[in-house]
């Protein structure tokens, strides 16, 4: 079987290729979470990496869990207990290091995400969608409810309401309806999918490492704070932004009328 992520670095910018289409792209049954866990780490501690685009191999995004691997928590016998402990060390590192990295993330999401393939893309800052992709919290379908922290994550991303409706009817959205109602931010042609990311994510990488870092670190926070605590945060990260070189030159490229020239 091969590796599970494929990374390829463009300048600031690094690509994540899930690369296991024989098994559409599943998250369990195999070492994604170890290569996702791996890889955040990497990226953590590369300064030089301004964004991060994610995207899966071949007709599918992901179809989240292995559906035939499930079958052993019953034909081995597997206590509550056991399968508990599995969960918490294995796809529940996922959403930890994922939804947790400092750098912006961008799901170009190719074709189904399903179950946990739908919640890894809320793990994800920015959401663009193929006209191919289709979208669905499907757990109840399979009689299991969301062990990777969907049921967190989806709500913050459409609402409570809407989440409620994909949860319990494990229904799928179109590209389209999953652009109304939030879930993504744009639908593009198939084709032009990582074109069309790669030009968001250069958007991005133009600005300083060290503030997007902050800022998403700010925006996470602001989702489980209160407003006190978020205002305490900013004004200590932005005491550490007014001291750094990239804020200098963007003062001084801002007052002589010109392009600030970063030293990234």
């Amino acid at each position: 079987m091969t590796q599970f992520l494929k990374t390829e670095r463009e300048g600031a910018v690094l690509i994540l290729t899930m690369n296991q289409p024989e098994t559409r792209n599943a998250l369990t049954g195999n070492t994604a979470v170890q290569e996702f866990v791996q890889a955040c780490e990497a990226i953590r501690l590369d300064p030089a990496i301004r964004c991060v685009i994610l995207t899966g191999a071949g007709p599918v995004f992901s179809s989240g869990g292995n559906v035939k691997d499930m079958q052993r928590f019953f034909n081995e016998q597997l206590s509550p207990d056991t399968i508990r402990e599995e969960y918490r060390n294995g796809i529940q590192r996922l959403p930890k290091a994922l939804y947790n990295l400092d750098v912006p993330v961008i799901a170009a999401i190719n074709g189904p995400a399903i179950g946990a393939g739908l919640d890894l893309t809320c793990m994800c800052d920015m959401r663009i969608a193929s006209d191919k992709a289709t979208f669905a919290e499907s757990f109840v379908k399979v009689g299991i409810v969301p062990g990777d922290g969907g049921a967190w994550l989806l709500p913050r991303v459409v609402g409570i309401s809407k989440a409620s409706e994909m949860a319990f009817t494990g229904e799928a959205l179109t590209a389209q309806e999953a652009l109304a109602c939030g879930l993504v931010s744009r639908v593009v042609a198939h084709d032009t999918l990582l074109d069309e990311a790669r030009k968001l994510a250069a958007k991005i990488v133009v600005n300083p490492g060290g503030v997007l870092r902050m800022t998403k670190r700010l925006l996470r926070e602001g989702e489980r704070s209160s407003l006190e605590s978020l205002l305490e945060l900013s004004a200590g990260y932005q005491a550490i932004a007014h001291m750094t070189p990239d804020h200098h030159e963007a003062v001084r490229a801002f007052v002589e009328k010109r392009a600030p020239k970063f030293s990234h």
